[in-house]
């Protein structure tokens, strides 16, 4: 299995363009997905640098109901993309962020006119194909990032937290290896696991994901503890971890020496096989 990040916030030794947002090219020995799709038409500036064809995908995956994740979607769709789309069936609602003011952080409403849209449920696991399924359903709040303070849904006008029941997360199977990639994981990477074993019977062998630890207001103390406490529950499972996008340089090195060579970051136009 081939994984390429086709676009993320930093770059590495690639040259492409770096991007506020997600998006991978997933390749197995008969299936191409696209999970996610950045914030905008440059993450397909840098598959045509990387010499990659991305309108022919089995699938396209949309983790969670964020502009930077969904953002590449339509100019996509206008170059010639015309298979499914799978997205929760509540990721089309209203999405803000508060921090500073009132910004929509939601996905184009184009999106849910799409002939090709498959709205997943909270419930259960979505079977894609033979090398793929979906699941969400995630409970618990012990792990929840920092981050997701400011993030709200608009409910007849009235700004609630959001309990992000939008994100859902792709399993991928082959030759005996079972690889998790979310997007955020805004419900908590541990929690995310925990799902995963409730359904699966087991952790995968790899997680590729953000961790949404990026902090804009800095890292104080608890913050720091909390970053290591996640750590360090994440190197007691035999898991080896990609990251990047939210997670952050900061919490990123923070948690670098608890993980001891089991987690690498993923810049874009990144590439790992599995």
């Amino acid at each position: 299995m081939i994984i390429r990040n086709l676009i993320e916030d930093t770059n590495g030794t690639v040259p492409v363009t770096a991007e506020h947002g997600l998006s991978f090219l997933v390749e197995t020995g008969s299936h191409r997905y696209l999970l996610d799709t950045g914030a905008s038409d440059k993450t397909w500036a840098n598959a045509v640098a990387l010499g990659l064809s991305v309108t022919d995908v089995d699938a396209i995956v949309l983790s969670h109901g964020h502009y930077d994740h969904t953002g590449g979607l339509m100019g996509l769709v206008k170059r010639g993309y015309n298979g499914p789309v799978y997205m929760r069936d509540n990721a089309g609602l209203l999405y803000y962020n508060l921090r500073e003011y009132e910004k929509y952080i939601g996905i184009d409403p184009e999106i849910m006119k799409l002939p090709g849209l498959v709205l997943t449920p909270r419930e259960g696991i979505t079977r894609v194909d033979d090398a793929m399924s979906l699941f969400s359903g995630v409970n618990g709040a012990e792990y929840a990032p920092e981050g997701n303070r400011t993030l709200y849904e608009k409910k007849d006008g009235i700004y609630v937290r959001d309990a992000f029941e939008h994100e859902q997360y792709a399993v991928l199977t082959e030759g005996g290896k079972s690889v998790l990639i979310s997007g955020c994981a805004h419900k908590g990477i541990v929690n995310i696991l925990k799902r995963y074993r409730e359904l699966y019977g087991t952790d995968p062998d790899v997680v590729v994901s953000g961790f949404h630890m990026m902090n804009a207001d800095g890292y104080d103390e608890t913050a720091v503890s909390r970053i290591r406490e996640v750590a360090e529950v994440l190197a007691a499972t035999g898991v080896t971890f990609f990251t990047g996008h939210c997670t952050g340089a900061e919490a990123y090195e923070l948690m670098k020496p608890v993980l001891k060579g089991k987690m690498t970051y993923l810049h874009a136009g990144d590439c790992v096989e599995i």
